[in-house]
């Protein structure tokens, strides 16, 4: 697709406001959780059968809202969404202050978890419009933005605690400080034209028929299916090694707390630098062969990592496994929205939001089950990396993507 200049333009500072829209946002939902959602839970005096729905409660919307959300802006287009989502993000601190029993912030989680769900997978279905041509490319960017905000937030939220002696309020200040810069950028979608919106408002019934007309589209796709599977699969292991890392790093490889978090913390830095780059070899190569091969290289290092114990080898097994973390990524999102009509892209991105949610919220349950049997986590990892290799196979069978697909579909 050929752009003039101005269009180009144009089009660059639309995608540069969703990435720093997306960087101060996931900032701001990150910093709402790490470190300070446990200890903030224990001074309300949540009962312990009780906390882990106050971690999990954020995580809820994703499943839920995600896909409606994404099928509703392809009706009534992306930019309503956005800043639905900005007022989320902006708003769900101040709720935080207002806490005075455990079970509030079971509420306030909820709500704030609406956020990420519904701005992610509407924000890469519009720099997949945006960009035909270089969709790997510019979500991986994206995508590598919001996870600089990820990385930061456990350390600066950190920082605040240390440094006002664990006043939880001046913390969640700082969190509504970068929820509102999140939505101060989205303020200029309010103007922005560009975006295809329906000349008629639809019915509510007109609304509901088409939204299930989108997801009908999706579920009989068999190759969006196939890649949803190597998407949620993914998750399930990124999920479950992240979670139990933190136990088998001290635990069994006997490391210290700041060693355990460099090895983790490298898993996200690798895939921060490498994914935009996958995302353009993808863009020009096709999709099928980084994913195949990403798969592979991320197996590779959950099926060695209970055999080591030793610091300089858990840092490159990361290195390696986040390697090809990112390289899998860079390519589901591109793929799945060349799979399916313009109309149901969104559709498509919300869809593959949601399997990433399952994913990644079945994996540590299921793990945790294995850690509990004699196998302990020599069974835990190498069971992750055969769910990764498990996807490979049936991706790599089904023949998706087999040809280059075409940029306009």
């Amino acid at each position: 697709m050929h752009m003039d200049s101005r269009t180009s333009s144009s089009v660059n500072v639309v995608f540069w406001t969703l990435c720093i829209m997306g960087g101060f946002a996931i900032l701001s939902s990150t910093m709402a959780k790490s470190p300070v959602l446990k200890p903030f839970s224990l001074s309300l005096g949540t009962p312990t059968d009780w906390t882990g729905v106050v971690a999990s409660a954020s995580t809820i919307p994703g499943i839920l809202v995600s896909l409606p959300a994404a099928s509703l802006s392809d009706i009534f287009g992306r930019k309503k969404f956005l800043l639905i989502a900005g007022f989320v993000f902006a708003s769900a601190p101040f709720l935080y202050l207002l806490i005075t029993v455990w079970w509030q912030l079971i509420l306030v989680r909820f709500y704030h978890g609406f956020a990420t769900a519904i701005f992610v997978p509407v924000a890469e279905a519009s720099i997949a419009e945006l960009f035909p041509n270089k969709r790997g490319e510019r979500i991986s960017l994206f995508s590598s933005v919001t996870y600089v905000g990820r990385v930061i937030a456990p350390a600066l939220g950190g920082y605040i605690l240390f440094a006002t002696t664990d006043d939880f309020h001046m913390l969640y200040l700082s969190v509504a400080i970068a929820g509102v810069t999140a939505l101060v950028m989205a303020l200029p979608f309010l103007k922005e034209r560009k975006q295809p919106i329906a000349t008629r408002q639809p019915s509510a019934k007109e609304t509901v028929k088409t939204m299930f007309y989108g997801w009908r589209a999706i579920i009989h796709n068999r190759e969006v299916l196939v890649v949803s599977l190597v998407q949620a699969s993914l998750y399930y292991a990124y999920g479950s090694a992240e979670f139990f890392l933190a136990g088998y790093l001290p635990e069994v490889a006997g490391l210290d707390k700041f060693s355990t978090g460099i090895i983790i913390t490298s898993i996200i830095g690798v895939a921060i630098f490498i994914r935009p780059y996958m995302g353009r070899i993808s863009d020009k190569v096709g999709r099928r062969l980084p994913i195949v091969i990403g798969c592979i290289v991320s197996a590779v290092p959950l099926l060695v990592i209970p055999l080591v114990t030793d610091f300089t080898a858990l840092i490159l097994l990361a290195i390696i496994y986040g390697f090809g973390f990112a390289t899998v990524t860079a390519s589901t999102s591109p793929l799945i929205s060349e799979l399916v009509p313009r109309e149901v892209v969104g559709t498509s991105m919300g869809f593959l939001a949601t399997a990433m949610d399952v994913g990644q919220t079945i994996g540590p349950i299921v793990s945790g089950f294995i850690l509990a049997t004699s196998l302990q986590y020599a069974g835990v990892f190498p069971s992750l990396a055969l769910v990764v290799l498990f996807s490979c196979i049936v991706f790599a069978l089904s023949g998706v993507a087999k040809k280059k697909l075409s940029s306009d579909a």
